[in-house]
């Protein structure tokens, strides 16, 4: 009776998987194989605690819950194909130390310390967007041009955004921003989309469009690690 429930189990597990993924509408890679389990990727959720981020028009259009949310729903993808995923936050809250004078430059520097402990391959750091001009929108992924590895991802990923979501930008950009300089580990930082922009807004706000961004992620490192 316990191996038929098993077996049941399994298979409705299964099926579950493929609904899943033949819900999500873009553009698969061809995997060579499954990707070694010893690779470490660092996700981290911008932002958090004292320090919001930016913000939109509608209810919990916040940048500090949405790269959290994010964040999640990419280690879910990661680890389901094999890579073993390290996160710099788990929760709303800063990194900070309460006894910090300069809370932002402790939690920043909280997040390098995350990283380098893990030794990780990899680092993808989850942001929105938003600037005063509001018809501005756009997915895009910025690298570290002194990184060669950096370039190469976020190029990968800029690749795969322009085939799956709307309005993406068409190229990747350098960045100059600490989580991409901090260590020399090859890092990205992925700006998932335009808060300030009312329509990309309420795309980033959908659960389907936030598995459509972190799915769109994942094709884009496999794709630079095949």
């Amino acid at each position: 009776m316990f191996l038929v429930l098993k077996r049941k189990i399994l298979i409705i597990s299964l099926c579950i998987l493929i609904l899943l993924v033949s819900v999500i509408s873009v553009t698969a890679v061809k995997v060579s194989s499954t990707p070694k389990a010893n690779y470490t990727i660092v996700i981290d959720a911008g932002h958090g605690g004292i320090d919001p981020g930016c913000e939109g028009n509608l209810e919990n259009s916040n940048e500090r819950i949405l790269n959290l949310e994010y964040a999640k729903t990419l280690k879910s993808y990661l680890t389901l194909y094999g890579f073993h995923v390290v996160m710099t936050r788990i929760n709303t809250d800063g990194l900070y130390s309460a006894l910090a004078t300069n809370k932002k430059k402790d939690d920043m520097q909280k997040r390098k310390e995350i990283i380098e402990k893990s030794n990780a391959d990899l680092v993808i750091s989850i942001h929105m967007n938003s600037y005063s001009l509001k018809s501005v929108r756009g997915a895009q992924a910025f690298y570290n041009p002194e990184n060669e590895i950096s370039k190469n991802l976020a190029n990968s990923i800029q690749e795969q955004f322009l085939k799956d979501l709307p309005k993406a930008k068409k190229t990747s950009s350098v960045g100059d921003y600490y989580i991409l300089n901090c260590t020399n580990i090859p890092a990205v930082i992925i700006e998932c989309g335009f808060l300030s922009n009312y329509e990309e807004e309420k795309l980033l706000l959908s659960s389907e469009y936030k598995d459509k961004v972190c799915y769109s992620i994942l094709c884009g490192v496999l794709k630079y690690l095949n």
